[in-house]
C-alpha cells in the first residue's frame, strides 16, 4: 500500500509543481477509483481570485464529473498538504473512502493537526486517514514556496524606502 501511495502521492507533487509555475501555492491533488485517476487539480486561489479553488475542490469536482455521482464512494484522494476546514468538509459530503496527504498543517488542518472534522464522530461519514506520505518533499516545496515570497515582499518594501 506504501509503494502505491508514494506513486500517486509523486503524482500530486507533480500537480503541486504546476500551481507554482502559475503563481499559485503549490499544493496538488489527484483522485483514484479503481487504480485510475478520475479527477486531478492544483491549487489556483490567487490565479483565478476564487478562494475555493483548492487542489482537492478542482481534483473533486473533476472527479464527479467523471464518475457521474457526486459520491466517490470508493475513491481515494491524495493531496500534498492536509486539507483545510471547507475541504475536508468536502470530503465528508463526497464521500471519500481515504484520504492521504503528505504534509501536515498545523494552522488550518482538518484531517488531525488542528481539528479533525475527517473522522468526526457527529458527522454521517468518516474517511480512512493516512498522513505523512513523502512529507519531507510535500513539506519542503510548500516551505521554499513561502521563502521565495517573503524574500520578494521583503525585497518589494526596501526598494520602495
Amino acid at each position: 500500500m506504501l509503494q502505491q501511495d508514494e506513486y500517486w502521492m509523486e503524482h500530486a507533487l507533480r500537480l503541486a509543481a504546476t500551481a507554482e509555475q502559475q503563481g499559485d501555492i503549490p499544493v496538488g491533488a489527484v483522485v483514484v477509483c479503481d487504480g485510475k485517476v478520475v479527477g486531478q487539480g492544483f491549487n489556483a486561489s490567487i490565479v483565478q481570485n476564487d478562494p475555493s479553488a483548492h487542489a482537492e475542490m478542482v481534483a473533486i469536482r473533476q472527479a464527479a464529473k467523471t464518475l457521474g455521482n457526486y459520491r466517490l464512494i470508493d475513491c481515494t484522494l491524495y493531496v500534498t498538504l492536509e486539507p483545510c476546514p471547507m475541504c475536508a468538509g468536502l470530503l465528508v459530503h463526497s464521500r471519500i473512502k481515504r484520504l492521504v496527504f503528505g504534509a501536515n498543517d498545523l494552522r488550518t488542518g482538518c484531517a488531525g493537526s488542528l481539528l479533525n472534522l475527517v473522522r468526526h464522530s457527529g458527522l454521517n461519514h468518516q474517511l480512512e486517514v493516512t498522513s505523512g506520505v513523502l512529507q519531507a518533499q510535500c513539506s519542503e516545496g510548500l516551505s521554499s514556496f513561502f521563502r521565495r515570497r517573503r524574500a520578494a515582499k521583503k525585497a518589494l518594501k526596501q526598494k520602495q524606502s
